[in-house]
């Protein structure tokens, strides 16, 4: 589980003064026996709690002057982190260029370590490739959908769509599609639905000639000759349609040499396919159209951040973190590309790291030298700064055992003297 910064800088801090009272309580402890031992002259006691502040006086004011001037005093030599902070990152940075940054030690970890199972396997992790997905939907895309223009991606859309629009021949492919179409059974059983359509809709629309024909002859006629007329028109389209709709009839032939014909001129005739090019763009330059196109965009972003606030029911997420697994399979499945990797890894990327690295101690020296004083010497002792206490701590009882051996061998020596 990750713990939050904050909380674990808190339990720091709580565990550094749990220490120090610690190591405190222990010296208060020695004083009170030094004067106990005053008060009963109990030699041996004196012995033990005098060296037991002494060492443990001695040890607190050694690691405060780590850190800090013992007391707000500026005693020379103390405050040895925030006074060689500058000589610490330089040193760091060196220690890092000149010990970790060399083509031996790094060429042999990077091949004990295989990048490509190791990334693979990290991958193929269902959580791992969720956790992908889910900084690409939540971070990313966003982020590019807010930086996009999108009067500028619409423009750009219409601009390819026409610069696209005017180099295609489309005479070439009605040609290519119609005769197709010609070649095949399917021609003739287009052009024999298309008749029998007229066919049923001359019919159902037998009142529209006499109509046509009835506001076309002479008024004095009376009508007299519009039923014969309408007759006569009617039948003679009738039996025409009739007649073409036959499969071989000589209408019908002249309908497929014609269709054969108009192909011919398409795939040939640039005239024709200048033509129905300019009818196409045309068509294409119409408000409606650009509308449209304009408006392509809109709806991809809509949907994109409509699919996006669906949070872990999202397409977009599900499919990069499937992508993801698919790719770290893919990796393993593959020694061809997993060896290319890791000597990807092994000569281009260590040779980065190896050209640059003086770059690195650099940075690394620049990072610390920018840091405040202060703050690191607080950082460092909330890391190292608990482990100290036992310095004290140990330097009290130590202190204290020293004292008694002493007191000890001074009794031996007046005792045998």
């Amino acid at each position: 589980m990750n713990v939050p910064v904050n909380q674990e800088d808190s339990k720091k801090e709580s565990d550094l003064a749990k220490m120090k009272r610690n190591a405190f309580i222990l010296l208060g402890f020695a004083v009170v026996l030094f004067i106990f031992s005053n008060i009963y002259e109990i030699a041996w006691l004196k012995a033990f709690s005098e060296a037991a502040m002494v060492g443990g006086i001695a040890d607190w004011f050694a690691v405060v002057a780590l850190f800090r001037h013992p007391l707000g005093i500026p005693i020379p030599h103390t405050a040895l982190i925030p006074s060689n902070k500058d000589k610490i990152g330089e040193n760091l940075g060196s220690f890092v260029s000149d010990e970790f940054l060399t083509r031996e030690k790094l060429e042999v970890k990077i091949e004990q370590f295989n990048v490509a199972i190791k990334a693979s396997d990290w991958l193929i992790d269902g959580k791992n490739a969720n956790l992908v997905a889910g900084l690409i939907v939540d971070n990313v895309i966003p982020r590019v959908l807010k930086t996009i223009d999108d009067n500028e991606v619409q423009q750009f859309i219409q601009t390819q769509f026409s610069s696209k629009l005017s180099k295609l021949n489309f005479g070439e492919w009605i040609a290519l599609g119609l005769e197709s179409l010609a070649k095949s059974e399917k021609q003739e059983v287009l052009v024999t639905n298309v008749l029998k359509t007229l066919i049923i809709e001359l019919e159902n629309n037998k009142h529209l000639i006499q109509e046509k024909v009835k506001n076309s002859t002479p008024f004095l006629s009376f009508g007299l000759a519009d039923k014969k007329i309408t007759e006569g028109v009617f039948n003679g389209l009738y039996d025409f349609l009739e007649q073409a709709s036959m499969q071989d009839s000589a209408i019908r032939k002249k309908v497929n040499d014609y269709v054969l014909q108009f192909i011919k001129e398409l795939r040939e005739s640039p005239e024709m396919q200048q033509k129905v090019n300019a009818l196409v763009i045309g068509f294409a330059k119409k408000e409606e159209v650009q509308d449209y196109i304009s408006g392509i965009w809109a709806e991809i972003k809509t949907a994109i951040e409509n699919d996006l606030a669906l949070k872990e029911d999202s397409s977009i997420k599900n499919s990069i973190a499937n992508m993801t697994q698919n790719f770290g399979k893919g990796v393993q499945n593959d020694a061809v590309l997993m060896a290319k990797i890791n000597d990807f890894i092994k000569n281009d990327v260590l040779s980065v790291l190896i050209n640059n690295k003086k770059m690195i101690g650099e940075l690394i020296s620049s990072t610390v030298k920018s840091w405040d004083t202060n703050e690191v010497a607080k950082k460092l002792e909330l890391e190292i700064g608990s482990d100290l206490q036992f310095i004290r701590i140990n330097g009290t009882l130590v202190g204290g055992l020293v004292g008694l051996l002493i007191y000890a061998f001074d009794c031996l020596l007046l005792y045998f003297v």
